[in-house]
């Protein structure tokens, strides 16, 4: 059975990168794609668009490279759909669904990137890393524990929500069956017993793996920064100089 996107596989993951770099990408990701930083009139616009449109690819690239190659094609193919639709469709409409069109295909196509990447880093990264990278930039342990808690939690939670629905097929309930009323009821009742039991096993392994402690805390795994990394990093810290410019006015 094929991954989900939110499971870590260490072995099939592709080119890897530094935490501390995929969160600098995270964050130059909801700056200009989903906040439209710097997206103003006149020559600012066209290279905060072109910008925007190179942040918009490296989702696809990331999978590619991760070899989740369904769901790199899929968000490609949903990505360009909504953005045609944005750009040809909305112009020869008018009223209502014009609004609703604008709307839908505004929303999918500025969230969609960010929520990509975001499963991407979390199906990308383990918990040691996350953690490793954490304390080298000298965070916490108050914000590293429940950050690391909700690094897995959804994951899991996910795993645990394929396991129900598969259950409750197995039954017949669901919108195609016979008891279509006791659809949520059955679903969302044990996935919220599960979320609560998951949330304090998960808590009780962050403290298990030494967080919290008076001693200094180790780690076995190796990060640290790449050609990969560099280059990505590159990318943003140009993204932010050029947006600084435009805020003082020289771009």
């Amino acid at each position: 059975m094929e991954c989900s996107i939110l499971q870590t596989n260490i072995e099939k993951r592709g080119l890897v990168f530094d935490p501390r770099t995929k969160l600098l990408l995270l964050l130059t990701m909801a700056t200009f794609v989903l906040g439209g930083a710097g997206q103003k009139i006149g020559l600012g616009r066209l290279v905060f668009s072109s910008i925007s449109s190179c942040l918009c690819v490296l989702p696809f690239v990331l999978l590619l490279a991760s070899k989740k190659k369904k769901v790199a094609f899929t968000y490609a193919v949903l990505y360009l759909v909504m953005l045609c639709v944005f750009i040809f469709v909305t112009p020869i409409t008018k009223g209502l669904l014009n609004f609703l069109i604008l709307g839908t295909a505004g929303i999918i196509t500025r969230f969609l990137p960010s929520i990509v990447l975001g499963a991407y880093v979390v199906s990308s990264t383990t918990v040691s890393e996350f953690t490793a990278a954490m304390l080298r930039m000298h965070v916490s342990e108050k914000l590293i524990i429940p950050l690391s808690v909700m690094f897995r939690f959804f994951p899991t939670v996910g795993d645990e929500f394929q396991s129900i629905n598969l259950a409750m097929r197995m039954r017949g309930i669901g919108f195609g069956g016979k008891n279509v009323g006791k659809m949520l009821e059955y679903r969302l009742i044990p996935l919220l017993s599960c979320s609560v039991k998951i949330g304090e096993e998960l808590s009780a392994a962050a403290l298990t793996r030494g967080l919290g402690g008076n001693v200094k805390r180790t780690n076995v795994c190796e990060i640290g920064f790449q050609i990969q990394d560099i280059l990505l990093i590159l990318l943003c810290g140009a993204a932010f100089f050029l947006l600084i410019l435009s805020t003082f006015g020289m771009l």
